[in-house]
């Protein structure tokens, strides 16, 4: 009986030592941090990239997924591959699934950005940010507009990624100590979703489909490496991980060089969309004649109003698209699209509002669920964010990931 009794007074005492560790994560007192730029990590942290084989100022990636509200760190381990080391709950963001398209929409930016350390902003008004780099080259060339869009505290989004301040503390010391560790550039992932089958077939009525499909080559090559894929554009599309053999380069508006992807990669790929095709057959019968309905950030804000309750009015949560969305028929879809256009249409007409010329009706209402590209490209203002490095002795140096990958 004493045997027993003391190990269950160790369980409880484990437990309430991950609750503390968990309590320290969430919630650091902010008014005693004296120096939040050069604030270190927690010491729980530091203790799990050491069990992790990951060095404190190794490269880290960002990602995010939309839908559920997630931001994930990966760290590079000794073995050069990535492990997820934290994962966040995203405070804010505005709009609806779908990429930033143009000035006001209101979007938050899905696709691959590079970040340097000039897209550091220790004097954010909104405690500490980092700047998306939007537009990137892909954005550029397809002619989508938009500035200063960023992942900051005070969870308050307007076409950003928005955090509590304790969370976006720990995000910049990340970045802030992968960038003292000879980091370059630090990849920033932004899906709509996690790119499984059965989210793709839920998904597959969307109009921003294909582009999520050129997006998913890009999670595709990172689920098998484990590293983050190099990302060129050309033709106004990504590509990834892809060697120009005929000497030729990468324009984000002109033709493709001609390209070829190491063996191997090929193979593990081939593999993976073997897998991948078995299941999203699978998730077409399972969702036979259903789709999802995407919220409106209204629909996502009511969910959560409860947060907001003893708070100050800038703070602004809006949950996740899973708690405010569902399953429906797609006739009922479509419906439901086509109500929300002709609101839109009525708000833009009301008395005192800017007349608009009337719009081409989309094929179908589900077409109409995202606002159309605005081709009249905007270089991003941002005092701060650094131009895109052009090709030098450095660069060129660089080791290429085709050749890491056919080594290992």
């Amino acid at each position: 009986m004493r045997i027993r009794h003391f190990a269950y007074i160790s369980l409880m005492a484990l437990a309430l030592s991950g609750c503390n560790e968990a309590l320290e994560t969430a919630q650091v007192d902010l008014s005693k941090v004296k120096n939040k730029v050069e604030q270190p990590l927690p010491s729980h942290i530091l203790a799990q990239m050491s069990a992790k084989g990951m060095d404190r100022n190794s490269p880290i990636m960002i990602r995010i997924f939309k839908e559920e509200g997630a931001m994930e760190i990966w760290k590079a381990k000794t073995d050069n591959r990535f492990d997820k080391i934290a994962d966040y709950k995203i405070c804010a963001w505005s709009g609806r699934l779908g990429p930033k398209v143009k000035t006001g929409d209101r979007q938050a930016p899905e696709g691959f950005y590079d970040l340097t350390r000039a897209n550091l902003n220790p004097n954010s008004k909104y405690y500490l940010a980092i700047n998306t780099g939007f537009p990137n080259r892909y954005d550029a060339a397809n002619g989508r507009t938009g500035s200063d869009l960023m992942i900051h505290g005070a969870c308050s989004s307007s076409g950003c990624y928005s955090m509590t301040d304790q969370q976006v503390l720990e995000i910049y010391a990340f970045a802030r100590d992968a960038f003292k560790g000879g980091q370059s550039t630090v990849q920033l992932q932004a899906f709509p979703f996690r790119m499984t089958a059965e989210n793709m077939v839920k998904h597959r009525l969307d109009s921003n489909y294909d582009f999520w499909k050129m997006l998913k080559v890009g999670y595709d090559n990172f689920e098998v490496t484990k590293r983050p894929p190099e990302v060129n554009v050309c033709e106004k599309k990504y590509v990834f991980n892809q060697q120009a053999t005929d000497g030729g380069a990468f324009n984000a508006a002109g033709k493709c060089p001609v390209m070829s992807t190491p063996p191997a990669l090929t193979a593990a790929l081939a593999s993976y969309g073997k897998t991948y095709d078995a299941d999203y057959a699978k998730a077409m019968s399972k969702f036979d004649g259903m789709a999802w309905y995407d919220p409106t950030e209204a629909e996502r804000k009511a969910v959560v109003a409860k947060l907001r309750k003893g708070r100050e009015l800038a703070y602004a949560p809006t949950g996740t698209s899973l708690e405010a969305g569902r399953m429906v028929k797609v006739a009922e879809l479509e419906d439901l699209m086509a109500k929300r256009t002709a609101q839109g249409l009525a708000a833009k007409t009301a008395p005192g509002a800017t007349p608009v010329a009337p719009a081409q009706p989309p094929a179908t209402a589900v077409a109409a669920a995202t606002p159309a590209v605005v081709p009249v490209p905007m270089q991003n203002p941002l005092a701060f964010t650094a131009p895109e490095p052009q090709e030098t002795a450095d660069a060129t140096a660089k080791k290429p990931f085709w050749k890491f990958w056919a080594r290992n």
